[in-house]
């Protein structure tokens, strides 16, 4: 059986998101498994606090009136992100499964680690600047849950987070 990486991400993997998946194990053949949660509930403060940070105030605006992304919207937004991020590592030469989550991922993660073949745990975000301060960001999360190491690498850089 091959071990397989799961890959939690909260956009769309770029090409060098992929390379720098790929270079943990440059000599390996392992399986990968993308996660892509529908995000219907996003917090209040932390993602005004982001969006205001990242210069997007037109988000920080609509957030902070209340819209959000119905549940077929946020679905069908998650499932473009999961085809882009496969089609990703098939340019890289790489194949990858994956699957859209309910917007809390952590249950997926841990269905997904109990059920085997789990080595490690990647996840690809932005940065968030209170959730990751206050370590109730996903790869803080799944850190405290799960048994299997987690790497937070943030989205088109190769900072860590």
């Amino acid at each position: 059986m091959t071990d397989t990486i799961l890959v939690l991400v909260e956009d769309t993997l770029t090409a060098s998101d992929v390379q720098h998946l790929l270079s943990l194990h440059p000599d390996e053949e392992l399986a990968y498994r993308v996660l892509v949660p529908a995000d219907t509930e996003r917090p209040l403060l932390s993602t005004i606090i982001d969006d205001l940070s990242m210069g997007e105030l037109r988000q920080a605006f609509d957030r902070a009136r209340g819209k959000e992304p119905s549940e077929h919207e946020a679905r069908a937004t998650a499932a473009e992100q999961l085809t882009g991020s496969l089609a990703q590592f098939t340019a890289a030469g790489r194949s990858a499964t994956g699957e859209v989550t309910q917007d809390d991922p952590i249950p997926a993660l841990r269905s997904a680690v109990a059920a085997g073949g789990v080595r490690e745990v990647a996840v690809v975000t932005y940065p968030h600047a209170l959730e990751d301060t206050f370590h109730r960001d996903w790869a803080s999360r799944a850190r405290d849950e799960l048994r299997v190491p987690v790497l937070h690498l943030y989205a088109g850089t190769s900072e860590l987070g």
